[in-house]
């Protein structure tokens, strides 16, 4: 029996002749072997990629996760401050930091979609470390971006303005108001930069010319000039800065065309990323659409502005403060800008700079244009009611 057995479990690789002697497979039999090795090890590799999709949106995250928050607040505070707000009284009201930390908390919840359902299944110490590392993810990642950004804003800025000191990107010594080119980028917008006096005060500090986060930086306008008559025109539509945005959230590549609003071609080019190419081999995803991000959001705008910021500024440290400029009342005054128009005819301006930004970063699709009626007329459509009818007249003919 022993023989027997041994002999049956050989069967899958080697073949038994009549006189129970066993022969060498043949090559088509190794080579169908191997075929179907190669593709059991294919099927694992899907499998485990799959399962590492499943888990990235937990632990894959970090990309995302620190732009819809409030970026010096850490996730385990706006869940707590969450918590909190939930427990007072129809009486109580909550003052306009706990207002933002809510929505800080939002935006997170929209994000993260899981975040909610999978707190409440938890128990505490996996609840923990999943807080845990969903902080270490968004630190990471405001690392990496600074990082990324501090080469490109350098290249951007030394290929736009030519400056005599060129910006390095390896020594922020060389950034800041010292450099002419920074310097008009941090400048505030309403003042000029180009005129001497105001210059030189504002490198040397002097008084009145101290440059505070009560001031929006040029580099956040359009051409990076003002309509001090109408400062909302033009704000926020910054080349660098939408240069910015596309490197961190698309790839640095896209950051080289900003110019059209991307009608279509934009959107199959981002499709086609998402899909495996010809050879089998999953693209690399970028960080939008990791976090399924379809639009643009002020969160995510403020992020940028306070990354090209500090890009451009001197400071070799991340810090909340530089001098006296307070980046954590820059992050609330964009987001108050966005969040908290004044009137019916604001809201609408915003929501007109929202979809203007939506339409820069992931392009615009003309889809959602189209009447029914015109899809309903075109060949795809029209040829399935037509062979309905063929049909039908088949089947009531005699």
């Amino acid at each position: 029996m022993a023989h027997i057995e041994h002999r049956e479990d050989k069967g899958s690789m080697a073949q038994v002749n009549p006189e129970g002697q066993q022969n060498e497979p043949s090559q088509e039999f190794m080579e169908a072997a191997a075929a179907s090795l190669q593709a059991r090890q294919r099927c694992r590799i899907v499998q485990l990629e799959e399962k590492l999709e499943a888990i990235e949106p937990i632990y894959g995250s970090r990309k995302g996760n620190q732009v819809f928050v409030a970026l010096f607040n850490n996730v385990k505070d706006l869940v707590t401050k969450n918590d909190r707000r939930y427990d007072l009284t129809g009486d109580e009201q909550t003052n306009v930091d706990q207002d933002r930390l809510q929505v800080g908390y939002v935006a997170l919840t929209h994000t993260l979609p899981w975040f909610h359902k999978k707190g409440m299944e938890m128990e505490y110490d996996k609840y923990s470390h999943m807080m845990k590392m969903l902080q270490q993810g968004a630190d990471g990642a405001r690392g990496d971006d600074t990082s990324k950004l501090k080469a490109l804003v350098s290249k951007w800025v030394n290929r736009e303005f030519k400056p005599d000191h060129p910006v390095d990107p390896d020594d922020k010594h060389s950034h800041g108001f010292t450099n002419n080119a920074c310097g008009r980028l941090l400048c505030p917008a309403e003042i000029d930069w180009n005129d001497p006096v105001i210059r030189a005060g504002i490198q040397d500090c002097a008084e009145g010319h101290i440059v505070m986060d009560l001031s929006f930086p040029a580099f956040l306008y359009n051409k990076y000039t003002t309509n001090l008559d109408n400062l909302e025109e033009g704000l926020f539509k910054g080349k660098i800065l939408l240069q910015g945005y596309k490197a961190v959230f698309m790839s640095p590549s896209s950051a080289k065309d900003i110019k059209g609003d991307g009608d279509g071609a934009d959107v199959i080019q981002n499709n086609r990323l998402t899909k495996k190419s010809s050879t089998d081999v999953k693209v690399k995803k970028h960080v939008a659409q990791i976090i399924k991000m379809r639009k643009v959001t002020p969160h995510s705008i403020a992020y940028i502005a306070c990354q090209i910021r500090f890009a451009l500024s001197s400071v070799t440290l991340w810090w909340s403060v530089d001098g006296d400029f307070d980046y954590i009342q820059f992050w609330q005054t964009i987001m108050d800008f966005f969040k908290q128009p004044p009137g019916r005819e604001a809201h609408c301006r915003v929501d007109r700079l929202l979809e203007w930004w939506t339409r820069k970063v992931f392009g615009r699709s003309h889809c959602n244009d189209l009447s029914t009626t015109a899809k309903a007329n075109m060949s795809v459509n029209t040829l399935a009611r037509q062979r309905a009818q063929r049909n039908d007249l088949t089947f009531d003919s005699p």
